[in-house]
């Protein structure tokens, strides 16, 4: 059960230590607490929980909390930490006096991020675009045939995962010690069937490992010998841990280790691949065991080639930042122009008269599609190009550097937010992890008065 008091709700400014203790009005915490639309966030934030049941943690405090660990870069233990320390940050969150206890357990930010996904976010973005731009066209409007209006900027990036850079035989070593653990579990459940351990030579198998990985230059033939070796070691591991397992009539494994068992055969099978055909590629390319829905995704950007992470496209209206498409897998950034442009124009009614991209998004389908809609592109025409005049050239100029500032915006959340190292261990809270890091650059940045006058332009007091 969800309760929630309004924001509008009158108080008695003299009740609670908060008020008695004289906190500066202009501070950033006072002031975006007065003036975030917390109503109309709730109400979004409401649909992921049931109305019976236990009481919830106000939502007010969660959505607080969670935007307060994302501007300052915290972990989760240290925003639960600061949250007791500050009363400004109380009063952020809607408290009318000072807790000096922790207010709930570090691991509900697990669960939170379970249940809210990157489409919440979004719509928490939506409510600070209408508020900035004004509500959709009513109902009356909606008849005749709106004008395209404004400008989309387009662009894709990849928020990377907090993991070790992958290399096979970093990968192989990881499988061969997983299952070498494995097999210690359920030799102790087969011990009166089995008369010695299963051979797993690990001692000459981590030599061999340290060996190779420390040195200071590759040599290809030593390490192909090493990856056999391991790929050896992991088929002789994985054949004895089925063994063992169709002597049980029970599997004693916890779930956490069967699925690593699951993962390792999948990358053996890959990893035997690569090598008999002396290849280094192949689809869905496992490069984590501990993630495995992680994929290397070319970028071919200058001193990072392969990113490993959440591939993502973002629009940008008005400072406004939008992630409408999020995939772990490699795609075409151009055939995210279509859905971005829609979802504008279901949220302002009209489609934009101009979109702002790179020539990746100039394909024939693109061209086509925002042609017949009276949408510009900021590509250059195909065939022979019209004479221009200087106004016409310094326009299209302007245009097309004006595309910058969804590079920007993109630099904004991995520098100062950490979109560049995400720590989410699973797949849904790490998209959930990233569209609260667009939601947060949208408006708490450190320019944060002159955003919240134009944002909420109405008296602070």
């Amino acid at each position: 059960m969800v309760q929630y008091t309004s924001q509008h709700q009158l108080k008695i400014e003299e009740f609670g230590n908060l008020y008695q203790m004289k906190l500066n009005p202009k501070n950033r915490w006072v002031q975006l607490a007065n003036h975030f639309p917390w109503d109309r966030c709730v109400k979004i934030y409401t649909r992921h929980f049931s109305n019976t049941g236990r009481s919830t943690i106000n939502p007010r405090i969660v959505i607080g909390s969670l935007i307060i660990k994302h501007k300052l870069n915290l972990s989760d233990e240290e925003t639960v930490q600061l949250i007791s320390e500050n009363p400004y940050m109380q009063f952020f969150l809607g408290l009318d006096e000072f807790y000096a206890e922790p207010l709930f357990a570090p691991s509900l930010f697990v669960e939170w991020r379970k249940k809210l996904g990157n489409d919440t976010f979004n719509e928490f973005s939506d409510i600070l675009s209408r508020i900035c731009y004004g509500d959709k066209m009513t109902k009356g409007e909606k008849t005749e045939v709106p004008k395209n209006k404004g400008k989309i900027k387009l662009d894709a990036s990849v928020a990377d995962q907090n993991i070790a850079y992958p290399t096979d035989l970093t990968l192989l070593n990881k499988a061969r010690e997983k299952t070498e653990g494995i097999i210690d579990i359920l030799y102790d459940h087969v011990r009166d069937q089995i008369k010695v351990k299963p051979r797993t030579y690990r001692k000459v198998a981590r030599k061999k490992y340290l060996a190779e990985s420390k040195k200071k230059q590759v040599n290809k033939k030593s390490l192909r010998s090493a990856i056999r070796y391991h790929l050896n070691c992991l088929d002789r591991n994985i054949r004895s841990i089925n063994e063992m397992l169709d002597m049980l009539q029970e599997n004693p494994l916890p779930h956490k280790k069967m699925r690593d068992f699951w993962v390792i055969q999948t990358l053996n099978d890959q990893q035997r691949e690569m090598y008999d055909n002396k290849i280094n590629r192949c689809d869905d390319r496992i490069v984590n065991i501990s993630q495995p829905y992680v994929r290397p995704i070319l970028r071919g950007k200058a001193g990072k080639k392969i990113e490993f992470g959440t591939k993502l496209g973002l629009s940008l209206v008005e400072g406004i930042a939008k992630a409408e498409t999020l995939s772990w897998d490699a795609y075409n950034e151009s055939a995210d122009l279509i859905p971005h442009v829609e979802s504008y124009k279901k949220l302002h009614g009209y489609y934009p008269e101009l979109v702002q991209v790179d020539k990746i998004y100039g394909t024939n389908k693109n061209r086509k599609w925002c042609r017949e809609r009276n949408i510009r592109m900021t590509v250059v025409q195909k065939g022979k190009q019209p004479e221009q005049t200087q106004y016409e050239k310094r326009k299209q100029r302007k245009e097309f550097n004006e595309r910058n500032e969804v590079e920007g915006k993109i630099g904004q959340a991995k520098q100062s937010y950490g979109m560049n190292n995400i720590k989410a261990k699973l797949s849904k809270t790490s998209q959930s992890w990233i569209g609260l890091i667009i939601f947060v650059t949208n408006h708490l940045g450190f320019r944060f008065p002159s955003v919240c006058d134009h944002i909420f332009p109405f008296p602070l007091h």
